[in-house]
């Protein structure tokens, strides 16, 4: 919702260039999150369905940089509304993997609006991808606000929210990482998190990789 809200007010701006370049993206970019926000509507519906273990995933290849390329073009204008500067370091060369991009587009959406939500000011917002003993690696790294050793156990349990001191703007019912990590799993994938307070928080998702010929 905030995406599609802050390319509608740069559409509205009257100190906002409008060529047709950038008319066309962002109505791209609402377009495209308009999308997003209707499968993401139902997050708690499919969390539900995955615990009940009827979840159906939709598995089909595809490769994760151009994934993540398609991803970021869109996330700019989030990044760029708080000043940040974003870096995409994709150098995976086996980058193919068997994946619902429905719900796995959410994983990767959701890890990034966290980076922007927990990081005040000077944003930085890195991505990358490699591959490590015949995996698929990515990680999404921020130098927000980071999160403390004692919660880092917690942080994909449903409902948990880290304590956030002075920080009361974030909103949200802590469903977001829970469900992560029920659709990394799903996906025979592993998630980890390695952070430091004041430091930036690193989530990194392993996934089994598919080799193209």
């Amino acid at each position: 919702v905030s995406t599609i809200s802050l390319a509608a007010q740069m559409l509205a701006d009257p100190a906002v260039s409008k060529t047709t370049d950038t008319m066309k993206y962002y109505t791209r970019v609402i377009v495209d999150e308009t999308k997003r926000l209707s499968f993401h509507i139902e997050k708690v519906l499919q969390m539900s369905t995955f615990e009940r273990g009827n979840g159906n995933l939709k598995m089909t290849e595809r490769d994760i940089n151009d994934l993540l390329n398609m991803i970021l073009e869109n996330f700019w204008v989030k990044v760029h509304a708080k000043h940040g500067q974003l870096i995409a370091d994709l150098e995976a060369e086996e980058s193919y993997a068997l994946v619902d991009e429905t719900h796995f587009t959410n994983v990767l959406y959701n890890l990034m609006d966290n980076a922007v939500k927990y990081t005040p000011s000077n944003l930085v917002l890195t991505v990358k991808t490699w591959n490590e003993k015949g995996n698929l690696m990515i990680s999404i790294q921020d130098n927000g606000v980071g999160i403390k050793k004692e919660y880092q156990k917690h942080i994909f349990d449903k409902f948990f929210r880290v304590p956030t001191g002075n920080v009361h703007n974030v909103k949200g019912f802590g469903l977001g990482l829970a469900y992560v990590k029920q659709i990394v799993d799903a996906h025979h994938g592993f998630i980890k998190v390695e952070s430091e307070p004041n430091i930036g928080t690193k989530f990194i998702i392993t996934l089994p990789t598919l080799k193209q010929n």
